[in-house]
């Protein structure tokens, strides 16, 4: 497993290259996010694309980034993260793990829309996005593109609130190309 602890030009990955930009311009921009100023400023990343694009990949590698340079972050897969919103609000410790969120400066959720939200995941997110607004980043990753989270949020005013703290100061990164696991079981096998 290699480790990244900066993220130069030679760090990034090349199936990065395989974007809907060109090479140069997804490179400037990866370099840009990698001084993690947006965090700084309170804006979030989208990164999508297919399975094994390396979606995951890109986001601990920014995430790294910015504990090396003394940011808080947190990573959750989408799905432990359903289960430790649920289990906080049934054992009573839900205002704990939020106050706990709010002192994060970097959230990373890894594998949105995999499943539905169910309404109290819908209210806890949104309650997350307006604290954070502005003034922490959260970095999401996803095999959908954006413009159908809407429907994996579900209940529509919730979701409005949600995806417009989501995309109003986001920067986007579209990865496409073939699985990186495939390929690399394919040279492997």
């Amino acid at each position: 497993m290699r480790t990244i602890s900066t993220i130069t030009p030679s760090a990034i990955h090349p199936a990065f290259e395989g974007t809907d930009q060109r090479p140069g311009d997804f490179r400037d921009q990866l370099l840009s996010l990698s001084d993690c100023s947006f965090i700084r400023r309170g804006e979030n990343i989208l990164i999508t694309g297919a399975t094994g694009c390396g979606k995951s990949y890109l986001a601990c590698a920014l995430g790294r980034q910015a504990c090396s340079l003394g940011y808080r972050t947190l990573y959750f897969g989408m799905n432990r993260f359903l289960e430790r919103i649920a289990q906080t609000k049934l054992d009573g410790t839900f205002v704990r793990v939020l106050n706990q969120i709010e002192r994060t400066h970097l959230i990373i959720l890894d594998d949105f829309g995999l499943q539905p939200l169910d309404a109290t995941t819908r209210i806890a997110l949104l309650q997350i996005l307006e604290d954070r607004y502005g003034k922490q980043a959260i970095m999401i990753t996803s095999q959908l593109p954006v413009a159908q989270w809407h429907d994996v949020i579900g209940e529509p005013t919730i979701a409005d609130g949600i995806m417009d703290r989501l995309v109003g100061n986001a920067h986007r990164l579209e990865l496409k190309g073939e699985s990186l696991r495939r390929k690399k079981l394919g040279n492997n096998v």
